[in-house]
């Protein structure tokens, strides 16, 4: 389902083959729940130029079995996205099996990619993302009922390290993916413990890209600007790369990451306030239009206010006021009153969003007694969140 090429001369890496489809330059969007729907994948590809893979908000497998209204909105797709992918997370094989049958028999989706890496205490205290790997057999049979009931889309995979430093699990599981005859497999290089704490570990990436040679393998972890991702290929000979928190209030990353892939390092996008504040306007306006009510659709623009200022000479009550706008017309308003002359602020490209540990793992009573029992999970599990 997948294949492996070598990098042309002069160049990070070769395009990335992903069953079908070709991802070049090989980049991916990572799944963040609230945060990649389709008006913002829309935005990322909008300055990729459509290069690149943009992955869905994470679908629970149980809520689209059950076709949740809210779930079916989620798995909406923009008639120029393609490939369409959709990211899926469950604990129980026969569940997932349905859910991934279902997206092939009724062509919702061109490529399906399980997480795996959702470190969140309410998800891993019922043995369901990051915890789930610790128990081999249940991440084989899940493996295999989602490759199985898929036919011929490709399934790709997303895990972290293992649950802490003393329970790793990523060189098992890459093992067991390609045994089921997974398309890709992307490493966070962090534990459930570290949550989005500390250094990713890009020497974990390098590990298991020379433990499953056969399949190509994605790094994950602070990739803050394009250079962090040329970074990345070059240090640990991964095949491509996941971008999450980077690209938060900064969709023009994929920009730069486009042009770094193909040698075009003058021309990363440094936009200045102005720039800014009309990318925010479209945003807000995707969102409306998506969610077919407009105040609805700026409603969801606070999370990312700060992330969209960050580094801008943007005083705390106007932040505020810009949180709490009703409508398209207040929030453009607000905006013009800034000095939207000030250039890119300088260290506005370093690390932003979540990045505080936490370094207690909740798991379910007699969790890491045997890393083959496959007892202790239920559809409670199946929470409707997100993370990796």
């Amino acid at each position: 389902m997948s294949t492996l090429t070598t990098p042309a001369p002069g160049t990070a890496a070769a395009p990335l083959r992903i069953g079908p489809h070709t991802v070049a330059p090989p980049v991916v969007l990572a799944p963040m729940a609230g945060i990649t729907n389709a008006p913002f994948r829309t935005l990322c590809r909008e300055f990729s130029g459509g290069k690149g893979l943009f992955v869905s908000e994470m679908i629970t497998t149980r809520a689209l079995v059950e076709r949740n209204e809210k779930t079916m909105q989620l798995i909406h797709f923009d008639a120029t996205e393609t490939p369409r992918s959709i990211q899926l997370y469950g604990v129980d094989p026969l569940t997932v099996g349905k859910a991934v049958r279902m997206i092939a028999e009724e062509g919702l989706a061109d490529h399906i990619d399980l997480n795996f890496g959702c470190p969140v205490p309410k998800v891993t205290r019922k043995g369901g993302g990051s915890a789930l790997p610790y128990k081999r057999n249940l991440l084989r049979a899940i493996v295999r009922e989602a490759v199985t009931g898929a036919g011929d889309l490709p399934v790709t995979m997303k895990m972290r390290k293992g649950i802490d430093d003393d329970h790793l699990t990523f060189l098992d599981a890459g093992r067991i993916a390609v045994e089921e005859g997974v398309a890709a497999i992307a490493l966070h290089g962090r534990t459930t413990a570290q949550h989005y704490g500390g250094t990713a570990d890009w020497d974990a990436i390098a590990r298991l890209k020379e433990h499953v040679p056969e399949i190509p393998v994605l790094g994950n972890g602070d990739i803050w600007s394009a250079e962090d991702a040329l970074r990345m290929v070059r240090e640990t000979g991964c095949d491509g790369v996941v971008v999450g928190r980077g690209c938060l209030g900064r969709p023009w990353l994929f920009a730069d990451l486009v042009a770094a892939f193909e040698g075009r390092t003058d021309a990363y996008v440094r936009p200045a306030l102005r720039e800014v504040a009309d990318v925010m306007v479209r945003h807000a306006t995707l969102l409306g239009e998506w969610i077919g009510d407009e105040a609805r659709g700026v409603i969801d623009i606070p999370k990312h206010v700060a992330w969209y200022l960050k580094g801008f000479a943007v005083g705390s009550e106007m932040r505020k006021r810009l949180a709490i706008t009703s409508s398209l017309a207040a929030l453009r308003a607000g905006l013009d009153e800034l000095d939207l002359d000030q250039p890119w602020p300088a260290g506005a490209d370093g690390p932003r969003g979540r990045t505080s540990g936490n370094n207690r793992v909740v798991l379910p009573d007699g969790w890491l007694k045997d890393p083959y029992d496959c007892a202790g999970v239920g559809e409670e599990a199946e929470l409707d969140t997100s993370g990796g």
